[in-house]
């Protein structure tokens, strides 16, 4: 997900996809500890894909308080 998809969402969008992401990297997590995942960069790149939207997020609440 790149930063421009994120710009784009809406609020309710954007804390609709990250608990998405979360329970995606939790099911992940889990796999993980189970057995062999195909791609371990996944983990990474969800979390990437986490931290871009609670930044959004964030730089929203703030522009909103000015």
């Amino acid at each position: 997900m790149k930063k421009s998809e994120v710009h784009k969402m809406s609020d309710p969008e954007l804390t609709e996809e990250v608990g998405r992401l979360r329970k995606q990297l939790f099911d992940l997590k889990s796999q993980a500890v189970t057995e062999k995942i195909e791609n371990p960069r996944q983990l990474g790149n969800i979390k990437k894909d986490i931290a871009r939207i609670l930044t959004e997020q964030r730089s929203r609440q703030l522009q909103e308080g000015k």
